[in-house]
């Protein structure tokens, strides 16, 4: 890949996800600037960013799996589900104890069914959730299917009435945090919140490899923080290609598989493959079947001669 490439930005509190890319844009002086999953405002951490011909890999870079780390208070219920919002409930948790919320942890863990929060962008009727919620319209939220594959949350601090705890959780992407921080205190029966969250890692993208979104942006040269693309799409196949092969692919052609050079992965119809030169990033390319054999068609070109 020869234009562009990723960044990985630690979003601080208070801007969105889209003022972010704003800045980036400005500071890199390009238009094509793409992030691969939102941040709210009152939360922090890994916002993974693609600019120029790298934007053409956003649909690979939105990963399976997320990672975060926050707080949840146990006491208080807000209409937002975090700690932006206004008071609905309120009820003591000072009896609260850590195995009584481990137990309500298990029970949140693995395939689960979660409601959407109200205030949420998800569209109701052709309008944003949080729209109708400002107006003070009721409605009902559709519930999703989300993977929580861990959910660790620490010791109870236990201050007057409320209580709070610091937890970890590494789930599918399209999670709401905040709602499950909601159904936590559920599975309690005591009104709970999320009071803060980070997020830490998006797919093979880790917050430890981020640059604080000032530090960029006070820069003078902001190429610097670029990271390779391939470095953070190893969960997909990649193979080599010949520059005689490279020249079909990037001409729209299909090659067979069989001439590939050996050894190459066992690879499935319908499956995408990275494809490198000299292991950079060439193309990605997809399996099909023509009339019995297995060929690469490409998808996304980004090799140029020489």
């Amino acid at each position: 890949m020869s234009d562009g490439g990723v960044l990985l930005i630690d979003k601080p509190v208070g801007p969105t996800s889209h003022d972010v890319v704003q800045k980036v844009r400005r500071k890199l002086g390009t238009r094509r600037v793409g992030h691969a999953g939102t941040l709210d405002p009152p939360a922090s951490g890994l916002l993974v960013l693609c600019a120029d011909d790298a934007t053409r890999l956003l649909e690979y870079l939105v990963a399976s799996t997320k990672g975060y780390t926050g707080e949840v208070v146990f006491g208080l219920a807000t209409d937002t589900d975090d700690a932006t919002g206004k008071v609905i409930a309120s009820a003591s948790a000072s009896q609260l104890t850590d195995e009584r919320v481990q137990s309500a942890v298990s029970a949140l863990t693995g395939v689960i069914e979660q409601v959407v929060p109200v205030y949420s962008a998800v569209h109701i009727d052709g309008k944003r959730a949080y729209d109708l919620a400002r107006k003070g319209e009721t409605v009902d939220m559709p519930s999703r299917e989300v993977h929580i594959h861990e959910f660790e949350v620490g010791a109870i601090q236990v201050e007057g009435e409320v209580a709070r705890a610091t937890f970890s959780v590494t789930c599918s992407k399209g999670t709401y945090i905040r709602a499950l921080c909601r159904d936590l205190g559920e599975q309690l029966g005591i009104p709970a919140h999320m009071a803060s969250l980070r997020r830490v890692a998006v797919g093979l993208a880790n917050l430890s490899a981020a640059v604080s979104l000032e530090d960029f942006l006070a820069s003078e040269r902001p190429e610097q923080f670029f990271v390779s693309p391939e470095s953070l799409l190893s969960e997909y196949p990649f193979i080599s290609a010949s520059t005689a092969m490279l020249e079909r692919l990037s001409n729209g052609q299909r090659i067979p598989l069989r001439e590939l050079a050996k050894p190459t992965p066992d690879l499935a119809v319908k499956e995408t493959v990275m494809v490198t030169d000299e292991g950079r990033l060439a193309l990605v390319a997809e399996v099909e079947e023509l009339r019995g054999t297995l060929v690469l068609q490409p998808k996304k070109v980004f090799w140029k001669r020489g």
